[in-house]
């Protein structure tokens, strides 16, 4: 299930999400760094990115990334990251601030929670 996400994640909400994806300790976001919020748990990046930019977010603030909630570890990488206009040329984030957003909004939510 694809959700947007706001504040702290439910138990329940983390469960669905992991469901939607298919996997059992891996969830898919795209991050609005400006807004912090993220929409979560769909089968690619590009699903939880076009739901933000529906509720109003700007291109060029959303970000893709991952969150693996047994390793507590961020993943910056997805293809919805090829931005060549914002210097950024490969599937990772590349500049260190906006990964440390995107992992400080990511943790916000999602740290300590368990399906």
């Amino acid at each position: 299930m694809i959700l947007t996400i706001r504040e702290k994640v439910t138990p329940e909400q983390l469960r669905q999400m992991l469901e939607e994806h298919g996997k059992i300790d891996y969830v898919k976001f795209a991050v609005d760094v400006e807004q912090g919020i993220l929409v979560g748990g769909g089968e690619w990046h590009s699903d939880c990115e076009e739901v933000l930019l529906e509720q109003g977010s700007e291109q060029h603030n959303v970000w893709g990334a991952g969150w693996t909630w047994s390793k507590r570890e961020v993943a910056y990488d997805s293809q919805i990251n090829i931005r060549p206009r914002a210097d950024n040329r490969s599937n990772l984030i590349e500049d260190e601030s906006l990964r440390e957003r995107v992992k400080s909004i990511i943790l916000q939510f999602f740290d300590g929670v368990e399906p």
